[in-house]
């Protein structure tokens, strides 16, 4: 502490290449989901972030663009997906909370994970359902299944991101058809389209 400031010192690990192999990504996920067991901060669970976004799809005052119809697909698919895959609770542990390819630095010694500051509980489902499709694949003990719901629910929350009235993510009108489009197509590959 210094003046009252917390002061924490970081190492930069200067970045190599941009393109990491799908079974190199798998592998540091399986890395860092067995450290993030070893602590046991508090931390919420996904769903509190999930209610979050399902609370700005449902006030019109914060979503004031959202068509009906949208705002009930994501409205459906924010409370029923959750409610879902957080029925069994058993498995879950510390997670990234947005481990998307933009949080995943590839350094000289590997792929490193930054931006730490949406760690949640959950599956590790709802951790690779951020990473391209193919990571899934090399993860031990991976449910596919529930990572495609993740990942319908992921996109749902983005989605509900996109449409609040106050979102300053550029190309934001882009990223709202896309958004959209993104759940309805994840929620076709789980047979719930």
């Amino acid at each position: 502490m210094r003046d009252a400031f917390a002061i924490s010192l970081w190492t930069y690990y200067e970045p190599v290449g941009s393109e990491i192999a799908p079974a190199d990504c798998a592998d540091v996920f399986l890395r860092h989901h067995a450290a993030l067991r070893q602590i046991d901060p508090d931390a919420p669970h996904f769903t509190d972030r999930v209610a979050v976004a399902l609370r700005e799809v449902n006030d019109r005052e914060q979503s004031p663009e959202l068509p009906d119809f949208d705002r009930a697909l994501l409205s459906d698919t924010l409370s029923g997906l959750s409610a879902a895959i957080s029925s069994d609770k058993a498995d879950d542990q510390l997670l990234h909370g947005e481990p998307h390819p933009g949080n995943l630095l590839n350094t000289r010694r590997g792929p490193l994970f930054v931006d730490l500051a949406t760690c949640c509980r959950g599956p590790i489902e709802f951790d690779l359902a951020h990473a391209p499709e193919d990571v899934g694949k090399h993860y031990a003990g991976a449910d596919h299944d529930l990572i495609d719901l993740c990942r319908a629910l992921n996109w749902a929350m983005f989605s509900a991101w996109r449409w609040r009235r106050d979102d300053q993510m550029p190309d934001r009108d882009h990223w709202r058809a896309e958004g959209l489009d993104q759940v309805r197509a994840a929620l076709a590959r789980c047979g719930l389209g």
